[in-house]
């Protein structure tokens, strides 16, 4: 490595850890300006560390690992819902069914079924504790297992949290890996993804499990690249069983199995008409969906009862009948909304945006090539991002899977995105907390913008092919 490229790619490093350091162990949620400082300060850091070419992938990797680290013994301070996942993980070492209860009806009733009972409420919310539970089986074992090494202390179970977080993404590198090398694509890909601040501090810093979820799913799609469907199956369900969102992709594996021809060369070439069905494939897409399903309900028995169904229906219900956070297109609906009716009204609004996903979905499952699997990814990432795009609510984490799909495709607006989502956390410095709405609008203009300028590209690609 050259002398110069040596010393800045040391720079870059040295700046970057004190930079986490800070946001880790010194940064308060309500200090807005020292936030993006630090933030934009980082994605620098990050952007130029990428863009050397002297840097070896394991440096890369052994780089990614030791900014995770420094947030091992940092509480999270962006984020509270830490504390449900430690109260449902001690809920279930005590032997409670976490989905049958709420934590405010045992803080009401002076009862405390968990170690730091008050502690663990009064730092999820009132908001929180007023809800069922809502994260799937192999969430709650995470936290379970935070439980089982650490049931006395909050500091304890943060660390186990942090380190489960930690080996998902590192398996996330391994087989995002494997994957960018089997469909011929830089394995330096990867990086924009486990190198990428956001990632860093959304995922290890305030312990959100999209990073456990997205390792089933990356895992999964690296089997089903292999042709091993039924492994591919199995992975798939234990990563819906993290977070639910993997359950908008299903419908989009129908052209993986049922048309013929999964060569990534030639598919291009191929038109959707002339392509027949493979009934063989047909049965095995039947197969493979009833895999998926069989194993998330099978996931979920240990926590059933006449109650489950419903509780935790109307958990996942509110995000589409009551929340609102960093909209795009839903802010719109409401505004024409306020305008006619004098009224919000997401009671409606929120019904009708799922609708105009599975619309969407359908669309692009039967009208769009998605036989090979850069196609595919490159469908669940539209999907994905027009699902965000009209729903309610998008939180901040929420952009790690259209962050880890882009590493598979030839688009970088979700690293954009990533850029700019931190001007929502603007909301948390005003008391009582708002949304800024221009931050949201200016965010949203960033990446339409982006968006637009890499479609268009692409299409001028293929006007140059032509």
């Amino acid at each position: 490595m050259p002398f110069s490229e040596k010393n800045k790619a040391i720079f870059l490093i040295s700046f970057s850890i004190i930079f986490y350091f800070i946001f880790a162990y010194f940064l308060e949620r309500t200090a807005f300006f020292s936030l993006i400082t630090l933030w934009f300060s980082l994605f620098a850091c990050f952007y130029f560390l990428l863009k050397n070419n002297n840097i070896s992938f394991t440096t890369y990797a052994g780089i990614a690992i030791l900014f995770r680290l420094i947030f091992l013994f940092a509480i999270p301070n962006l984020s509270q819902d830490f504390y449900r996942f430690i109260w449902d993980g001690r809920m279930i070492l005590n032997g409670f069914n976490p989905y049958l209860s709420l934590p405010e009806t045992f803080i009401q009733q002076n009862l405390a079924p968990v170690s730091d009972a008050n502690t663990l409420y009064t730092g999820m919310g009132t908001l929180n504790g007023s809800h069922y539970t809502n994260y799937p089986p192999i969430n709650q074992l995470c936290f379970l297992i935070a439980a089982i090494f650490s049931s006395k202390s909050i500091f304890g179970a943060v660390i186990v949290l942090k380190l489960i977080i930690i080996l998902a993404d590192i398996g996330i590198l391994y087989f995002g890996k494997k994957l960018l090398e089997r469909l011929k694509l830089p394995v330096k890909n990867i990086f924009w993804y486990i190198l990428n601040p956001f990632i860093i501090i959304e995922m290890t810093g305030n312990l959100h499990f999209e990073s456990v979820m997205l390792f089933f799913l990356v895992w999964g799609l690296y089997k089903l690249h292999q042709q091993k469907w039924i492994w591919a199956a199995i992975l798939i369900a234990c990563s819906i069983s993290v977070k639910l969102i993997p359950l908008l992709f299903l419908p989009l594996f129908f052209q993986w199995f049922v048309k013929k021809n999964n060569n990534e060369a030639t598919v291009e070439t191929t038109s959707l008409a002339k392509q027949k069905l493979d009934y063989k494939g047909f049965f095995n897409l039947i197969s493979f969906y009833t895999i998926i399903i069989a194993i998330t309900i099978l996931l979920f028995l240990p926590f059933y009862s006449s109650e489950l169904i419903a509780n935790y229906s109307n958990s996942v219900g509110l995000w589409f009948r009551n929340f609102e956070f960093n909209a795009s297109f839903y802010y719109v609906f409401r505004e024409i909304g306020y305008l006619f009716r004098g009224y919000n009204e997401i009671a409606i609004i929120g019904k009708i945006t799922p609708i105009l996903t599975i619309l969407f979905l359908v669309i692009v499952t039967f009208s769009r090539n998605n036989k090979t699997l850069i196609q595919l990814i490159t469908s669940m990432l539209f999907c994905l991002c027009f699902y965000y795009f009209t729903a309610t609510t998008v939180h901040p984490w929420y952009l790690a899977t259209p962050l880890i799909l882009s590493v598979f495709t030839k688009y970088k607006f979700p690293v954009v995105w990533s850029l700019v989502i931190i001007l929502t956390y603007q909301a948390y410095a005003n008391t009582p907390w708002e949304e800024n709405l221009w931050l949201v609008f200016i965010e949203y203009l960033i990446v339409f913008s982006f968006l637009i300028i890499e479609l268009r590209k692409k299409n001028q690609n293929k006007e140059i092919v032509k």
